[in-house]
């Protein structure tokens, strides 16, 4: 039972930590007001997280897995429709918290250890990228822009979850997908 009040604690100071962290952002939000958000005494807050870059290191760390099983998303043939099922099954997993994405993407700039997450979250989205064209696009797909491709659309599906999800205006990466897609077809030789 103590443990589950202990868990129970923490969870709320590290939910009140995100969405302050996300509102007013990390340098600004002093440990009364997350303890203060969270209805626990501030030592409680010390007790979890020594200081308060271990509560955005564990925020960091409760990072969703953007790993989608490729097998699961490709059309062997149709590299754009491919494309189409892994980006919205990384829409399905890196939309799972909104507010912490939000966070991350602020403290970025100023947080190594954020950075250094956003940064392997981006390789880890291009690299399935890869997977996924060279799965579905097989000898019909230009090696030789596999990579930059990959590289382009991993910056789209990036940008998409930091800056264009908090916009009115119509999503273009369809448009991206099937320009990509065409791109990396292989062209006879005339």
């Amino acid at each position: 039972m103590e443990e589950r009040v202990e868990d129970s604690a923490k969870e709320r100071i590290l939910a009140a930590a995100e969405e302050l962290f996300a509102d007013s952002g990390f340098d600004a939000t002093p440990t009364s007001r997350i303890a203060e958000r969270a209805g626990v005494p501030k030592g409680l807050v010390h007790y979890y997280f020594n200081r308060k870059r271990d509560l955005l290191a564990a925020l960091v760390a409760r990072l969703p897995d953007s790993t989608v099983d490729h097998r699961r998303v490709v059309v062997v043939g149709d590299i754009a429709e491919s494309l189409r099922r892994l980006v919205a099954a990384l829409d399905a997993r890196l939309n799972a918290s909104p507010l912490l994405s939000h966070l991350l993407w602020r403290e970025a700039d100023t947080h190594s250890a954020v950075r250094d997450a956003m940064q392997a979250r981006y390789d880890n989205v291009a690299a399935q990228i890869k997977q996924v064209i060279l799965a579905a696009g097989g000898a019909a797909v230009a090696i030789k822009d596999v990579e930059a491709a990959a590289a382009l659309l991993a910056l789209a599906v990036s940008y998409r979850h930091s800056v264009a999800r908090h916009s009115d205006e119509d999503d273009p990466i369809d448009r991206e997908l099937k320009f990509v897609a065409s791109a990396l077809q292989v062209r006879p030789a005339q």
